[in-house]
């Protein structure tokens, strides 16, 4: 697995953005008369880690135009150092268009955090390929890795297809591909036999690929492991068994890897992650770490696994890095990790929440 030697953008993805609102306090949502707005979108997310960091990154998307919901978004956008391209189109009155709201109880204690998807008429899931001037982005620019999630090659025929075009481009032009499958059975609700085969040919053009045992076996249609009990330990082994199984059939890929995760409230969790690359078993054993807001915490742990891959680092340093930014990202009310420096990551992975003078 090489990056390509001269790129503009170190990682790309194809997004639907909207905004979360969360209840302040981690108070509940129907009980609560204040809450927290932000932009957000499980793809940029991942990029998120890459742009604190300084590294350009690229947000394919669609907007409402006129919208002073899509003039938030891109501002939040700039602000996280994030850029983007997209198409704004006529929101077609009041029930025409709209950037989706996301609703999200953190949780607290034995209170579980909950979400909520307000959907309806998002304009994200009319993306096409056509929107974007592929040559220039790709050939010209340059993108080093292109991430691509489930959630959007699942949100509609048009951006399955979208998606699948993109991995095309991407191989075309020598650019690596991430794929995190992130299976959601309300998108694949009737339309079981097209994603399957969507997914298949994406994952079997990826160069890594990110999803927990269930992802493999609903995405991919792997059987997976006999059942045997819940515990991390076995987890790991499943996931193990498992993802030999995924390397021979997508042997494109040279990186799997997943979270480990066991909640033991809301507020307290223990982590982990495993990863398999250059056939080798990398595993950060779970470890405790405390909770301001789950959400997020798997798309900060890929994406500091990529600002791995992206920086020419070794493998062990990969999961890593990227087990700390997803902790990073549970301790901060936003749903993206935002590190301040790579120091700031490693002393989270030390363990070393001393202050920093």
């Amino acid at each position: 697995m090489e990056l390509k030697k001269n790129f503009k953008y170190a990682l790309a993805c194809p997004t639907s953005m909207g905004v979360r609102i969360t209840p302040a306090n981690r108070m509940a949502v129907h009980n609560s008369n204040m809450f927290y707005l932000q932009a957000t979108s499980a793809e940029t997310n991942v990029l998120n880690v890459a742009s604190s960091l300084g590294r350009e990154c690229l947000a394919l998307t669609k907007f409402v135009e006129g919208s002073p919901i899509a003039a938030f978004i891109q501002a939040q956008l700039r602000a996280r150092n994030i850029r983007y391209e997209g198409k704004a189109v006529p929101q077609g009155g009041p029930w025409g268009y709209r950037h989706q709201f996301n609703i999200a109880d953190s949780g607290f204690g034995l209170r579980a955090a909950r979400v909520w998807n307000d959907r309806a008429g998002e304009v994200g899931r009319t993306l096409d390929i056509s929107d974007f001037d592929i040559e220039r982005i790709f050939g010209q620019e340059g993108i080093g890795i292109l991430h691509l999630s489930g959630l959007i090659a699942a949100m509609s025929p048009e951006t399955t297809q979208c998606c699948l075009a993109l991995a095309k481009a991407a191989k075309q032009y020598g650019t690596l591909v991430s794929f995190d499958l992130n299976y959601r059975a309300t998108f694949w609700k009737g339309r079981e036999a097209e994603l399957s085969q969507a997914f298949h040919e994406i994952a079997s053009v990826a160069d890594v690929l990110v999803g927990n045992e269930e992802d493999f076996q609903l995405c991919l249609g792997f059987k997976g492991p006999e059942a045997g009990g819940k515990s991390l330990a076995t987890k790991i082994e499943n996931f193990k068994a498992m993802i030999r199984e995924v390397q021979a059939k997508y042997s494109n890929a040279k990186v799997f890897a997943t979270t480990l995760r066991e909640v033991l409230s809301a507020n307290r969790n223990l982590w982990g992650a495993i990863m398999l690359a250059d056939n080798q078993w990398f595993v950060e054993e779970p470890r405790e770490i405390d909770i301001l807001d789950r959400i997020g915490g798997g798309d900060g742990f890929t994406g500091g696994l990529l600002y791995g891959i992206l920086q020419g680092w070794e493998p062990a340093k990969w999961v890593q890095f990227g087990w700390a930014t997803g902790a990073l990202a549970a301790s901060s009310l936003n749903d993206y990790a935002e590190p301040a420096d790579e120091k700031q990551v490693w002393a989270i992975y030390a363990g070393n929440a001393r202050v920093q003078r």
